[in-house]
């Protein structure tokens, strides 16, 4: 799979995008939110694993963007937040068309999992 992954922690996303590599999956990596917004606007992606808490241009602006332009439909977003996610906030987010939202710290093999659906959705 194709994965884009935005968060601004340096430290996470090479890790992350080292273990996705490993695992047989093609990873970009955006440390803020409006480079990942640029990349997904000019490439396409499986999945987008995004962090809802970055400075200047967060997670919930990216989202805000895809979705008043309709491109959130074409998306498969995973939301990651160290932030409380409470029922809520979680339900606005999937109203927008956020897929999943998930707590951080996550273990990467749970991430896999959970992202690895997107794949067979795709061979179906």
């Amino acid at each position: 799979m194709k994965i884009l992954l935005i968060d601004d922690n340096s430290d996470i996303t090479k890790m992350l995008q080292k273990y996705m590599t490993i695992k047989g999956h093609s990873c970009t990596i955006a440390n803020t939110g409006q480079s990942g917004l640029d990349l997904i606007n000019n490439q396409t992606f499986d999945v987008v694993i995004l962090d809802i808490a970055m400075p200047t241009f967060s997670g919930n602006d990216v989202i805000d963007v895809l979705h008043k332009s309709g491109k959130i439909k074409n998306q498969n977003i995973v939301t990651l937040t160290a932030s409380i996610l409470t029922g809520d906030i979680e339900s606005v987010l999937k109203n927008k068309g956020v897929h999943s939202c998930l707590k951080k710290p996550i273990d990467p093999d749970v991430l896999l999992d959970h992202i690895q659906q997107f794949g067979n959705k795709n061979k179906a």
